[in-house]
């Protein structure tokens, strides 16, 4: 049920030199792939157009402070030392912080919340305590609480920042590997290597979009090794370049130069801060991909590595370009030129390899986060393949691989060229920066509990720098601005009118939703039988019984001996531990034999095979019955907030019980005559007393003679006088929802046992 809870990274709050080491050894190929590749079009794309090369160097020594301070203040003081301690539970990025907001001003984004989820442990977590009802995060909590706007808004906002980093999934594999194989351009006349760079990285791409089904952990080995390779290759030539071509290049890192650089080129020079922009392409997923690593591993990486390789590289870039002025065209600026000749075609391999993992980090961080946005339903179902055994974190989608493999191609051959690839990657970049640091601001407030002037000079201090970067690539809208806007407005709208038409759902559910006492009236008197077997009915109600089996029970008069309404939900926190799973109770007497079961899965959560669903599930009833007699009173229990006879209870699955009762089974192989699976249930004597035996011998009657899984299929349909607008939502929603994959539990359910129950929901 939850393979992944033993390789769950649980970092310890002290970490030896050694694993941090080894930590850190490995982020290099999954975090900072492209972060590292950014010198390959940096100064390229900053002078391909708005400023050129001068024989007083003050736009080249103008453009290597802005690369300095620009790496210095956003992802070494911004990333390293201030977002990356706002983690929820380990794991970090845009959903991270909303679903962090969510749960410190008690907003609840998703309606089927319950007092129960605030009790899990990671729903809780570390330094959550009471704002002082005099202080401004109060009020501003109180705020956000009572006010749907403040909650849409802040929603809305969580939802753009998504989709730039889709759209960054996008740009990102396009521009990486195009600027890896413009290296040809040195080797052959300008008017052919144009007829070649298209092709080589088109093949390029769609080979690396094609071995994603394959898995990151297949080709991992490589990933750090490269991207270590590329780091020491830069660095080294920027070292020798610095020493052969311009000792004395590192005065140009003085701020002074920024002020002279644009006082000479003015407009020009603040158009074409753009393509500077991009040499923090990628700052972001040191903050997306924490959940994989420690927040100290990833600082020593690129405190102690990284930072200093790039600054080399770039400070060596500008010695060199500092000597050499005879720039004829706009490719003899860009980052081959300042390699010695001899080491050109060397480089040129290791900077392929370097671009290929930097893109495999950014598809796979696209999967992630769209996984994220499904489970909290934000984003229209899709299938979720775990490719690997060891490591959760590592999935692949194929409709959004295929999906954005087509968009790269489109982007590479519709471009062809660096500097509008640069305008788009830079506008998208700088967009999840400037979401990250609004969400940031109320972190300090609201979670951090600091004073709000702080919250303001963090505002003021990065808001600042990136609103002014974000003015420079705005500007380039119609010279490839556009691609990441139009995606994300694409995307904004599927998440939006998934969202909307979920919540309204739901809503139809809660008010066509029948009584218990209905339920319980129900009799052979009645002409109702119950039948052999447990009776599995899916629903998103945490209370109440859903209209679907209303429907059923008035189309065929009969329901199983054992009934159970059960509820898949998942809850803002990146995990929940497989000892706090379940939330089991009864609905009715002891002698109804109807239970519910919610079973409660993090944003994160990898979803179980069916059969080990089935015997997970059946292993908690127990165990609630077990409970039920041996501890009514028990500290486990909790209320859900229904009308139910008595409380849920959280149980753990058969994997973290040690006193429970144990299940045992085999497949009855040997027996001809009876195939199905026999439940054996092994008690402690004594432990039990009569009734609950015989509510336990039941059960596993039940077991043996089947389950059956009750889905509801909605047609969803539009209210008869609604306007226009919700209309084409409601009709998009019902579109989505026919052509999206089923649920994860109802995908792997067996046909054979399935009865799907259809209604029609006027929203």
């Amino acid at each position: 049920m939850d393979p992944e809870a033993g390789i769950r990274r649980n970092h310890p709050k002290k970490e030896s030199w050694r694993t941090v080491l080894t930590l850190a050894y490995q982020s290099l190929g999954v975090v900072y792939g492209d972060l590292s590749t950014s010198p390959l079009y940096v100064y390229k794309s900053t002078f391909a157009e708005d400023i050129s090369h001068s024989e007083t160097n003050e736009e080249i020594f103008g453009v290597l402070s802005f690369v300095f301070w620009t790496l210095t203040l956003v992802p070494l003081l911004k990333y390293v030392f201030i977002v990356l301690r706002a983690d929820d539970n380990g794991e970090g990025g845009t959903f991270a912080l909303y679903s962090l907001l969510c749960r410190h001003a008690r907003i609840n984004s998703l309606p089927n919340c319950q007092q129960a989820d605030e009790e899990l442990s990671e729903y809780k977590g570390e330094g959550v305590s009471l704002l002082p009802r005099t202080s401004f995060g109060a009020r501003l909590k109180s705020s956000l609480e009572k006010h749907r706007f403040l909650q849409r808004s802040l929603l809305f906002l969580a939802l753009i920042g998504t989709c730039m980093v889709i759209g960054d999934g996008v740009l990102t594999p396009a521009i990486s590997v195009f600027s890896a194989v413009s290296g040809l351009e040195l080797s052959m006349a300008k008017q052919h290597h144009k007829y070649v760079e298209v092709p080589a990285a088109c093949i390029i791409l769609i080979g690396l979009f094609a071995l994603q089904h394959y898995g990151t952990h297949r080709v991992g080995f490589l990933f750090a090794p490269a991207v270590l390779t590329w780091l020491l290759c830069i660095s080294s030539i920027g070292l020798y370049n610095i020493i052969h071509w311009n000792p004395h290049v590192y005065q140009a890192l003085s701020p002074y130069y920024m002020f002279k650089f644009l006082k000479k080129t003015q407009k020009e020079g603040w158009m074409s801060l753009g393509g500077i922009l991009l040499c923090i392409t990628g700052s972001e997923a040191m903050f997306a991909d924490l959940g994989h690593f420690s927040q100290l591993s990833i600082k020593v990486a690129f405190t102690f590595l990284v930072y200093p390789s790039l600054i080399l590289a770039y400070m060596g870039q500008a010695a060199y370009l500092s000597m050499h002025h005879e720039v004829e065209n706009d490719y003899r600026i860009g980052f081959y030129v300042s390699v010695p000749e001899k080491l050109r075609w060397p480089v040129l391999a290791i900077a392929i390899l370097a671009a290929v993992v930097g893109s495999q980090a950014m598809i796979t961080g696209t999967f992630s986060i769209i996984k994220q946005c499904s489970a909290l339903d934000c984003f229209p179902r899709v299938k979720v393949v775990h490719t690997s055994s060891k490591f959760h974190g590592q999935i692949y989608i194929p409709e959004i691989n295929w999906i954005l493999m087509f968009l790269c191609l489109a982007v590479t051959i519709g471009f062809r060229d660096t500097k509008r690839m640069g305008n788009a990657s830079g506008l998208a970049v700088i967009t999840v920066m400037l979401v990250t640091t609004c969400l940031m601001s109320l972190v300090i407030v609201l979670c951090w509990h600091r004073n709000v002037l702080l919250a303001v000079a963090f505002v003021l201090l990065f808001g600042t720098i990136e609103a002014f970067y974000f003015s420079a690539t705005l500007i380039k809208f119609l010279e490839g601005a556009w691609v990441p806007v139009a995606l994300s407005f694409i995307f904004l709208l599927v998440m939006y009118i998934w969202h909307y038409g979920s919540l309204k759902k739901y809503e139809f559910d809660i008010q066509n939703k029948v009584s218990i006492n209905w339920l319980l009236s129900l009799s052979p008197g009645l002409g109702i039988l119950r039948v052999r077997g447990i009776g599995l009915i899916h629903t998103d109600l945490v209370t109440g019984i859903p209209g679907v089996f209303s429907h059923f029970v008035t189309n065929l008069p009969a329901f199983h001996q054992v009934l159970v309404f059960l509820c898949v939900k998942s809850v803002p926190v990146p995990h929940v531990g497989p000892e706090e799973r379940f939330l089991v109770g009864r609905i009715g007497p002891r002698e109804s034999r109807i239970y519910r079961c919610i079973i409660r899965y993090g944003y994160r959560d990898f979803h179980g095979d069916d059969m080990e669903f089935e015997r997970e599930l059946v292993c908690s009833i127990t165990e609630f019955i077990r409970y039920d007699r041996i501890e009514p009173c028990s500290s486990t229990a909790m209320t859900a907030g229904s009308k139910d006879y008595g409380d849920l209870k959280v149980i753990g699955t058969c994997s973290t019980s040690t006193d429970t009762i144990q299940i045992s089974e085999n497949d009855g192989a040997s027996l001809p005559s009876l195939p199905k699976k026999r439940v054996r249930f092994m008690v402690t004597e004594g432990h039990l007393d009569g009734d609950s035996m015989a509510e336990l011998r039941e059960l596993m009657e039940a077991r043996e003679a089947g389950v059956a899984y009750i889905l509801g299929h909605s047609y969803v349909r539009a209210k008869q006088g609604s306007g226009l607008v919700k209309q084409l939502a409601i009709n998009a929603y019902d579109f989505l929802s026919r052509n999206c994959r089923a649920p994860t539990y109802a995908s792997s359910m067996p046909h054979a046992s399935t009865i799907e129950v259809g209604m029609v929901c006027h929203l």
